[in-house]
C-alpha cells in the first residue's frame, strides 16, 4: 500500500484544498446516483454535475499542488492524503440518505445550499490575485449556475408538489441546516486570503447566500430552520465517520496499485 503524502499547512493552499476538496467530495457522493436517479433524464443530470465538481476539484488540486514544496500532481493530493488532510465542510461528506443511493430530497437540498456557496466564490474568484485559479472561476461559474438553478428547479417542485414530498424536503432541509454555519466560519486560512486577494473570506459571502437560498426555499413553501449551536468542523480535516468510507472507496485503487494508469 502507498503511504500517505504529508501535506503544508500554509494558509494558501489551505484556502485552495477547501474549495477543491468541497467539489471533489460532493463530486463523489453525486457519482452515487450513477444508474440509479429516479427517472433517467436525472441520471444523467446528476452524473454531469459530479463530473463537472470533479473536473473543477482537479484544476484546483492541480494549482495547489504547484504551489506546494514538494511539488504535487492532482492524483497525489486527490488520493494519497490522510482524512484530516481533507478540508471539506462536512455538508458535503454527509451520505445522500438512508439507503442507497439515498434520499433523492435531501440530495437536492444540498446541491442547492453548495452550488449556491460556489457561484459566489467563482464570481469572486474571477477576480483572484492568482492568475491561475482566476481562470478556472471563469469556467466553473457557468457550471455552478446551472447547477444551482437545477437544484433550486427540483426544490420548489418538490416542496411545491404533494404532502408526502413538502414533508420529505423539509425534512431533507431540517437535516442538512445545522452544517451551513461551518461553511461561513470566518477563521486565519481565510483571512490570509483576503489579505492577499486570493480569494474572499467565505464569511463575507453569507448574507447573499441566504438571500438567495431563502429565495428559493420561500417559493417551495419550505420553512428555514433555526440555527442551533451545533457546530461541524470538516473545514479543519475533523470529520464524520463517513469520510473514512468516502476515502477508502476513493483511494482504494491507488494505494493498491501505486501509480496506476489507464
Amino acid at each position: 500500500m502507498t503511504a500517505s503524502i504529508q501535506v503544508n499547512k500554509t494558509p494558501e493552499l489551505q484556502y485552495l484544498l477547501r474549495l477543491g476538496d468541497t467539489c471533489l467530495i460532493l463530486g463523489q457522493r453525486l457519482g452515487e446516483w450513477c444508474g440509479h436517479a429516479p427517472v433517467l433524464e436525472e441520471d444523467i443530470a446528476l452524473t454531469n454535475m459530479a463530473l463537472d465538481l470533479i473536473g473543477q476539484a482537479r484544476a484546483l488540486l492541480t494549482r495547489a499542488g504547484q504551489l506546494h514544496t514538494p511539488a504535487y500532481d492532482e492524483d497525489q493530493l486527490a488520493f494519497l492524503r490522510d482524512d484530516r488532510d481533507y478540508l471539506n465542510p462536512t455538508l458535503v461528506e454527509l451520505p445522500n440518505g438512508p439507503g442507497r443511493p439515498g434520499d433523492f430530497a435531501l440530495t437536492v437540498q444540498r446541491n442547492l445550499m453548495v452550488a449556491t456557496l460556489l457561484k459566489l466564490l467563482w464570481q469572486r474568484l474571477a477576480g483572484s490575485s492568482d492568475g491561475e485559479l482566476a481562470a478556472i472561476a471563469g469556467k466553473a461559474v457557468k457550471e455552478a449556475r446551472y447547477h444551482q438553478q437545477h437544484a433550486a428547479d427540483w426544490v420548489v417542485r418538490l416542496g411545491d408538489g404533494t404532502a408526502e414530498s413538502q414533508r420529505r424536503s423539509q425534512a431533507a432541509l431540517d437535516a442538512l441546516w445545522r452544517y451551513t454555519p461551518e461553511l461561513f466560519e470566518a477563521d486565519a486560512v481565510d483571512e490570509a486570503a483576503a489579505a492577499s486577494g486570493l480569494g474572499p473570506r467565505w464569511a463575507d459571502l453569507r448574507d447573499a447566500w441566504m438571500a438567495e437560498v431563502g429565495e428559493v426555499l420561500a417559493e417551495a413553501g419550505l420553512k428555514t430552520p433555526a440555527e442551533t449551536v451545533f457546530r461541524s468542523t470538516g473545514k479543519t480535516g475533523v470529520h464524520t465517520e463517513h469520510m473514512g468510507y468516502i476515502l477508502a472507496e476513493m483511494q482504494h485503487l491507488q494505494r493498491a496499485y501505486p501509480g496506476g494508469a489507464w
